[in-house]
């Protein structure tokens, strides 16, 4: 070989190892994540098809920034079809056949339970933005699953003591002479709201005048809401997803039921144009429990960098839905959760811990430590390791709203209220007491 020769061809390998930067090399890495929500059937409308636009709405946001850490994000949708079984399906189909690296989402508590066990069993990592039931994480131990929401435990202690902290001043009565009832869908998530609402009354002292459960898909509750008339309860905590809370509420209202409040948890009464959409402004003065609403949220409390994610997806939000009378905060919650995933978890994994298999988005999300107003709902982020819960967020906490002339307001805790409560029902509403 010539002089000549040679020197072109070295100056040819160096060339080419010159044009293999980092950034280079990793533009063939990809981490594809399989996005599992309620697309069609009665959980669509009560809230997961809202969580499906929010996560997909922060995930569209990253790959369109090309990506996380050099590797290029490919996200896989499926529908759970408001079905356990199909859930679980869906989940082994997209890690079996599509090959996903891990799996985002979840709505219903039903679907939760069953699928984490068996995306555990198949060693993938499984990031919850949505299901509250405590049953999905309590006592199971598992290394791959993990949740950014609080528990529906959390969810019923809340609603109780925000009743109990305003007895004697707004009803007049004290705790222990206040009836109320419980009244919830009979999955996971109901169940465990109810646990949560019976620990918080029995705690608070209340008369609890009816404790009952009802399957979500029932078409008829006229039967309780005739015990409900019996027991006459001052407040209903209810616990349901759509479109049961809309029958329950059109069947009081034909039958005549009266009470002082209705508080609603979340799923649900988290989506207002539907609750309106079934009731019409006997809505008004209704409560809800759930993470806050990012645009409810004290934007001088987050972090900065959080603002103009905030607008971004209020932004994406109305394009996807033009006309929405009050924003839900059910996509914000999933584009607020998927965010800390995609900013925090994977980052994480990539840069510290050498990839995306499970084992590093393990090690890197036990890592993530968000203080108080680091994310979009305000809240920080720890996931406990081992525990009784292990794999939840430690720092995740509701927030109560009331709805007041078509306008979502926090009103508990007092360190986050917009306004005073309006308790009891106004005389303006066809379920007030007299």
């Amino acid at each position: 070989m010539s002089r000549r020769l040679t020197c072109l061809v070295i100056a040819l390998v160096f060339a080419s190892a010159a044009l293999l930067t980092p950034s280079a090399i990793a533009q063939g890495k990809k981490i594809k994540i399989g996005v599992v929500y309620d697309y069609s059937g009665p959980l669509a409308g009560g809230g997961s098809d809202l969580h499906a636009l929010g996560a997909k709405i922060m995930i569209d946001h990253f790959i369109k920034k090309g990506g996380v850490e050099g590797y290029q994000i490919e996200a896989l949708y499926a529908d759970a079809q408001s079905k356990p079984d199909v859930a679980i399906n869906e989940a082994v189909r997209l890690i079996e056949q599509e090959k996903v690296d891990m799996l985002l989402g979840f709505y219903s508590s039903a679907q939760c339970v069953p699928v984490a066990a068996r995306i555990e069993q198949l060693k993938k990592f499984m990031f919850i933005t949505t299901c509250i039931s405590s049953a999905v994480l309590e006592n199971r131990n598992f290394k791959y699953v993990f949740r950014a929401q609080p528990s529906g435990r959390q969810f019923g202690l809340m609603s109780m003591d925000f009743i109990a902290k305003n007895a004697k001043a707004k009803f007049g009565k004290e705790p222990k002479d206040l009836k109320v009832a419980i009244i919830h869908e009979d999955g996971a998530y109901g169940i465990d709201v109810s646990k949560g609402n019976e620990e918080g009354a029995k705690k608070a002292g209340f008369n609890v005048v009816l404790r009952e459960g009802y399957a979500a898909t029932t078409p008829d509750l006229a039967a309780m809401v005739t015990k409900l008339k019996r027991g006459r309860p001052d407040v209903i905590f209810h616990t349901g997803y759509n479109p049961d809370i809309a029958l329950f509420l059109r069947q009081a209202r034909e039958q005549g039921l009266k009470f002082h409040a209705l508080v609603g948890h979340g799923a649900g009464y988290g989506v207002y144009d539907k609750l309106k959409e079934a009731i019409g402004k006997d809505v008004n003065y209704f409560f809800n429990v759930d993470p806050i609403s990012i645009w409810l949220a004290n934007e001088k409390a987050l972090r900065p960098e959080l603002v103009p994610l905030i607008k971004m997806v209020g932004e994406e939000y109305d394009k996807a839905r033009p006309g929405t009378a009050v924003k839900s905060a059910h996509v914000g919650m999933s584009a607020s959760n998927t965010y800390v995933f995609m900013s925090e978890i994977l980052p994480r994994a990539i840069k510290k811990y050498g990839g995306i298999d499970q084992d590093a988005l393990r090690k890197a999300a036990l890592e993530v430590d968000i203080p108080e107003g680091g994310t979009m709902l305000g809240f920080g982020v720890k996931f406990l390791g081992d525990g009784a819960m292990a794999g939840q967020n430690d720092r995740a906490f509701p927030v109560i709203i009331q709805y007041v002339d078509d306008k979502p307001y926090v009103v508990w805790p007092k360190s986050l209220q917009h306004r005073e409560p309006v308790l009891p029902l106004p005389a303006s509403s066809p379920y007030a007491a007299n």
